[in-house]
């Protein structure tokens, strides 16, 4: 293989982790899901003493007036807990408001982080509601008995309790439970019935959103915003809201398992009904640039004079791994991509590191070692093949000389001497191919993970997760890369070295846009492979001038 070609297959991997990340975030925003067919709802029988099951009078219509918004104002009650505060409104119960107390804003860390909120044309709302003729829905005015409720000392749960006005047959009252340590909020309803027929209802859980990305991601960083459904037959999936609008991926389907939830960087909020009873799961389009995402879940039939509660968790907080010991798949919120069975592992031992050092810049710069360590025979075998190109440079020019245009005797004579030289010119970059893979997955790690957002690391470094403010990492990154190329074998075409002195130039600019963890982990390990190749170098050139002298 000639320089040229070498030359051509270098600088395609030098750019093939830009484009790999570029590719792998296009497929994120341009196409998020795994299409899903449109589905019948089955008719389903259950047998005598079974769990209820939906009705199977729920229809497509009776979803969409389930879903009809009017988003009216009504009396907020404030409820304030350990972790949360929310904000219930009269008008349908609806969870209008939910500030994280332990989490910061995008924009200003001195404020707490909003998820759920109604604020000019941003919509993300949770709402609820029964189906059944009389029955109140997320439009339905309910009465509180209290304008705020605050989670004392010495108590696990605090309980608010509305009642819904002007229901005919049935006295309906709507339930939150707010739980301390902790992001899950239990939301139901006691029915009794009060008239004189047997009714059958089925209550609806549902998140409602506009298409917006979240504050803080731009196009450079893009992370997924739109609906997700888990259930043990089909998995994950994503439902992106381009495909719920066009109706390609209207997700209608009954299960006795799964949850139904909204994701965006970092955060999910999830409706998690109780496993083994059937539910059915759907996504609508909805008026004003809003989606819905929602379960049905059925309450058991209700005699003249009776009474029964329904209630599902909602987990509405940050997206972690640890999540699937809530609900199974939960955990998968957190979105490495397609390179999760090595992003799994890294963000694993990444926090095992913190859990000794208590910084997660020191532990980046550890695991930074550890996987140069593991491909340190890689390396070397790269480092050596590269020193050997280097050492023969100067015959490599004089071949050339010699040989002037004529490239097929130019080719054959530098294969010649690859061979007499015992030289793989293709040595230096299979450890280059092997760590592209690695480095894509340590990108998401760090970019998906919610435990880096806010970490400091030192000086102006106060959050890792982001691209440096004043980019002097990123320029350290290309000092490096300089350095770098000062030990790789000049090329003896005086264009291909021009381009091959741009490349640190190109790489910084591109990093001035990533996660300062990322470029940290760039720096580190270009210092370590300068060592090592530096010291492998100085070896082969000290055995050549050895050999001259003899």
């Amino acid at each position: 293989m000639d320089f040229h070609k070498l030359f051509r297959l270098f600088f395609f991997l030098a750019f093939s982790i830009s484009i790999m990340l570029l590719w792998d975030s296009w497929q994120r925003t341009q196409q998020p899901i795994a299409r899903i067919a449109p589905a019948a709802v089955p008719q389903t029988v259950v047998p005598t003493g079974t769990a209820p099951s939906v009705a199977t009078t729920v229809s497509p219509e009776a979803i969409t007036a389930a879903t009809q918004q009017k988003i009216e104002s009504g009396q907020k009650i404030t409820v304030k807990t350990d972790y949360l505060t929310a904000e219930i409104n009269t008008i349908g119960g609806d969870l209008r408001r939910l500030e994280f107390l332990h989490q910061r804003d995008s924009k200003d860390k001195n404020k707490p982080f909003v998820l759920l909120q109604k604020r000019g044309e941003h919509t993300y709302i949770a709402q609820t509601g029964l189906l059944g003729t009389g029955l109140p829905t997320h439009n339905t005015t309910f009465t509180a008995e209290a304008n705020e409720y605050i989670l004392t000392e010495g108590k696990d749960t605090i309980e608010v309790r509305l009642h819904a006005k002007n229901v005919v047959g049935a006295n309906v009252t709507k339930i939150y439970v707010f739980h301390r340590d902790g992001y899950l909020v239990d939301i139901g309803y006691e029915i009794e019935n009060t008239g004189t027929s047997t009714i059958t209802p089925s209550a609806y859980f549902q998140l409602v959103r506009d298409s917006s990305s979240p504050e803080g991601t731009s196009m450079f960083l893009p992370t997924y915003t739109g609906t997700a459904i888990y259930t043990e037959k089909d998995k994950f999936q994503k439902v992106g809201f381009p495909d719920i609008e066009s109706g390609s991926a209207d997700h209608s389907q009954i299960a006795d398992n799964g949850w139904a939830g909204m994701l965006q960087h970092y955060f999910v909020a999830a409706w998690l009904p109780k496993d083994k009873v059937q539910r059915e799961f759907y996504t609508k389009p909805l008026e004003n640039d809003l989606y819905s995402v929602g379960v049905i879940f059925p309450v058991a039939a209700i005699s003249p004079g009776q009474s029964t509660k329904v209630s599902m968790p909602l987990y509405a907080g940050p997206a972690q791994t640890s999540l699937d010991k809530i609900a199974p798949g939960l955990g998968l919120t957190v979105d490495y991509g397609w390179l999760t069975i090595i992003s799994n592992p890294l963000f694993w031992l990444l926090a095992y590191l913190h859990g000794w050092v208590y910084n997660w810049g020191v532990a980046i710069i550890l695991l930074t070692v550890l996987i140069k360590l593991l491909f340190f025979p890689l390396s070397a075998a790269s480092y050596r093949s590269m020193g050997k190109m280097r050492v023969v440079a100067p015959k490599l020019e004089k071949i050339k000389q010699q040989c002037g245009n004529d490239r097929e005797r130019l080719h054959k004579a530098m294969m010649e001497l690859y061979k007499t030289e015992k030289i793989n010119p293709l040595g230096g970059c299979l450890p280059m191919i092997v760590q592209i893979p690695v480095f894509i997955a340590l990108y998401w790690a760090i970019l998906a993970s919610v435990e880096l957002r806010y970490a400091p690391f030192f000086g102006w470094i106060t959050d890792l997760s982001v691209p440096d403010p004043y980019y002097v990492l990123p320029l350290i990154m290309g000092a490096t890369m300089i350095i770098q190329s000062k030990l790789n074998p000049v090329p003896p075409d005086p264009l291909q070295a021009k381009l091959m002195k741009l490349l640190p130039i190109v790489f910084s600019v591109v990093f001035f846009f990533f996660p300062a963890g990322l470029v940290l982990y760039s720096i580190v390990n270009n210092i370590l492979s300068i060592i090592q190749q530096w010291y492998i170098t100085r070896g082969l050139e000290a055995n050549v001038k050895g050999a001259a002298k003899a």
